[in-house]
């Protein structure tokens, strides 16, 4: 095995005692710093192959170390850390060139598995040759709310594919925020300077969506009594999202794909041909495959949508962002009504993370509202949170639950049972800190089935 020099930096002195001793081995040589002007110093006299820095380090943050090092050594990986990092934090990372950001508490079970892999992209480098400074540039910023872990790598596979114009696809669940994934992916972009602007294809009559997307000129129909401009037309330059793509009519399936070859439209009653440099992002909450299976929607248009493919996870498996979420969601609302804040019980936080969130964040930003408008005190207890009352109630008992789950699959044109054992896959990572040891225990399964298990979920 090649030597890699490693260099971590940290204020915490016991944490740099651990971790030096968690990821001592043959071939690795490992430098320590507690302060970042100390820590560029090395990386300016030695070669470093890898660096673990934290988030929160003087004289400049982690940020601004990270920026110097692909300044003065390209070719070495940084690996940042913090205690609960931001999905901006994760975005910002991920833009400015770090391999991956990881949560403090997780180190323990995750680090060495993340340091390997760096090592061995090091190795492939040094392989091909290949030494060259892929830095990309932050720009705007995000609102996105949560520290899970299932939304971190959301969030990098957001900050990796803002930068560039292939078109994406946010898949998931009706509710979890995919009109927040578009809005975060233009808001890092190049093309953040101007409005983003949003069409949802499925609240448009198909006989208007054309219009409303290529334009039309005066007297192309009856009521068109002017010339309009449509949102491809409006949107140069600038990102358009398509909401509810599955519903796109196959009439405007057609001229969409036209678009996406070329850039190139005419208005609805003209043979003039326009051109518009634009970014597509679309989301569904359908399973666009099997929509192409059915002949409902065009292969060829699936493809060229679907260049990268971003899912977000249901609430239910993000019940670390469930609190967060909640509190989020107290604080704009007494800001809204102008009135004090109301707080969640201990009581009340276990309540709401047991729940299932069948209409996920949705679901849960109108419990909040209910609870406020129903609360009889300032803090607020379980029997202060209507949860399951309304046409998103989630299951009260187990035969509930796995008619719902039986729901879901069907919805989503997947199998039940590889569902769920999926969502249990997830539900059990979720648990265990991503501890697959744990994991596996929880499910009362071996470690080697619950590997082949999670490999159509996640990379363990």
């Amino acid at each position: 095995m090649a030597e890699h020099t490693i260099l971590l930096v940290d204020p915490d002195l016991d944490y740099l005692e651990w971790a030096t001793k968690h990821l001592s081995a043959e071939g690795i040589k490992i430098l320590r710093c507690d302060v970042a002007d100390k820590a560029l110093q090395v990386i300016e006299k030695t070669h470093i192959d890898l660096v673990i820095a934290d988030l929160k380090l003087e004289p400049f943050t982690g940020f601004e170390l990270l920026g110097q090092i692909k300044v003065t050594s390209p070719s070495s990986i940084v690996i940042l850390t913090a205690g609960f990092p931001s999905t901006t934090q994760i975005i910002e990372s991920t833009q400015r060139g770090a391999h991956d950001v990881l949560r403090k508490e997780s180190l323990s079970f995750e680090l060495r598995h993340v340091v390997e892999s760096a090592l061995q992209t090091i190795d492939q480098r040094r392989d091909a040759g290949n030494n060259g400074d892929n830095t990309p540039r932050l720009e705007g910023k995000n609102t996105i709310i949560g520290v899970s872990r299932p939304l971190q790598e959301v969030m990098k596979v957001v900050g990796r594919v803002a930068r560039s114009d292939a078109p994406v696809l946010v898949t998931g669940e009706s509710g979890t925020g995919k009109e927040l994934i578009a809005k975060s992916i233009h808001a890092f972009s190049p093309r953040h300077k101007k409005e983003m602007l949003v069409i949802n294809c499925g609240a448009i009559p198909e006989n208007l969506l054309e219009s409303e997307l290529f334009g039309h000129e005066k007297g192309s129909f009856t009521g068109a009594s002017a010339r309009r401009t449509g949102r491809f037309e409006d949107s140069h330059e600038s990102t358009l999202f398509l909401d509810e793509i599955g519903d796109l009519p196959a009439s405007v399936q057609v001229k969409l794909l036209r678009v996406l070859q070329d850039g190139s439209y005419s208005r609805v009653g003209s043979n003039e041909t326009l051109h518009s440099d634009v970014r597509i992002v679309t989301a569904t909450n359908k399973n666009l495959a099997a929509e192409v299976s059915a002949g409902r929607f065009r292969e060829d248009l699936y493809y060229r949508l679907n260049v990268v493919e971003i899912e977000l996870p249901p609430l239910r498996a993000r019940q670390d962002d469930v609190p967060l979420l909640a509190e989020f969601f107290l604080d704009r609302i007494a800001r809204r009504n102008g009135t004090a804040r109301l707080r969640l019980s201990g009581e009340a936080i276990e309540h709401l993370q047991k729940h299932l969130w069948p209409g996920n964040v949705r679901e849960l930003e109108n419990t909040m509202a209910r609870a406020c408008a129903l609360a009889s005190s300032e803090v607020l207890l379980p029997s202060d949170i209507p949860i399951g009352k309304g046409p998103m109630s989630g299951p009260e008992n187990i035969d509930e639950a796995l008619s719902l789950l039986i729901e879901t699959a069907t919805r989503n044109g997947e199998n039940a049972l590889g569902f769920a054992r999926d969502e249990l896959v997830r539900f059990a990572l979720d648990q265990s800190a991503s501890d697959i040891k744990e994991a596996a225990k929880l499910l009362g399964v071996s470690l080697s089935t619950f590997k082949k298990w999670s490999s159509s979920v996640t990379d363990v």
